[in-house]
């Protein structure tokens, strides 16, 4: 997997950069926690050693909006097959146009499925750094979470409502204040960090991945972790 300060060629002779030159300076603990940053530091599901699992990608997106620094994320539609109505960073499954799964693929699919999801210009984003490939049992996908930085925003929003219900920014300093989080309580009686942000509870992959995040760029205030939620909290 390609690290930061590399140009990774794609199978069309174009190049996907991955660098951390020009990043604002809020962005540097993200960028070296993921330099840093080990597998089994992020989650304790890991892709099997067997080598089974859909490849796929998110494209973690870091902007500055009117209350600072935030990040993209996008609610899926409730009609789906996998994590329908779920919250989540835009992303998906590799095609093969990609490229090579090991190297081009994820960074492409990234860029790829948040234009397809929200309409995001590819060209506005800087990836800066590939957190280690993680693992969803209950759809059996292998993630890897590419980082972003919005460096020139465009408008973005539901291109198709099959795939995606809306498409939101939430201020980092509403991720990190503790009166927004929880543990989220699933029906089968496993627990994982949550957040209740704009009107939606983040929780699962996509929340634990932020949760990480927050945790090793040092951006985490202390919460209550006895305070749960249930993850149909609408109800």
């Amino acid at each position: 997997m390609p690290t930061a300060d590399r140009a990774v060629p794609t199978a069309d002779g174009a190049a996907v950069d991955v660098t951390t030159a020009g990043l604002p300076a809020w962005l540097d603990p993200v960028a070296e926690a993921a330099r840093s940053v080990r597998p089994h530091q992020l989650s304790r599901f890991l892709p099997p050693k067997s080598g089974a699992g859909r490849q796929s990608a998110v494209l973690v997106l870091f902007g500055e909006g009117a209350r600072g620094p935030e990040l993209l994320l996008m609610e899926r539609s409730g009609t789906l097959r996998s994590h329908a109505g779920q919250p989540s960073f835009p992303g998906g499954a590799l095609d093969p146009e990609d490229g090579d799964q090991a190297t081009t693929g994820p960074l492409r699919a990234a860029l790829r499925e948040a234009e397809e999801e929200t309409g995001l210009d590819p060209r506005g984003v800087q990836l800066f750094g590939v957190l280690p490939r993680l693992y969803i049992p209950v759809s059996g996908f292998v993630v890897t979470p590419v980082l972003g930085w919005w460096r020139a925003p465009t408008p973005v929003g539901v291109v198709d409502p099959a795939e995606t219900a809306r498409v939101f920014t939430v201020p980092v300093a509403d991720l990190t204040d503790p009166a927004n989080r929880a543990m989220a309580v699933h029906p089968s009686g496993h627990s994982g960090p949550a957040f209740l942000v704009e009107s939606a509870l983040v929780w699962g992959f996509t929340a634990g991945v932020i949760d990480r995040i927050l945790h090793y760029a040092g951006w985490e205030r202390p919460w209550d972790r006895e305070r749960h939620v249930p993850v149909d909290w609408r109800a």
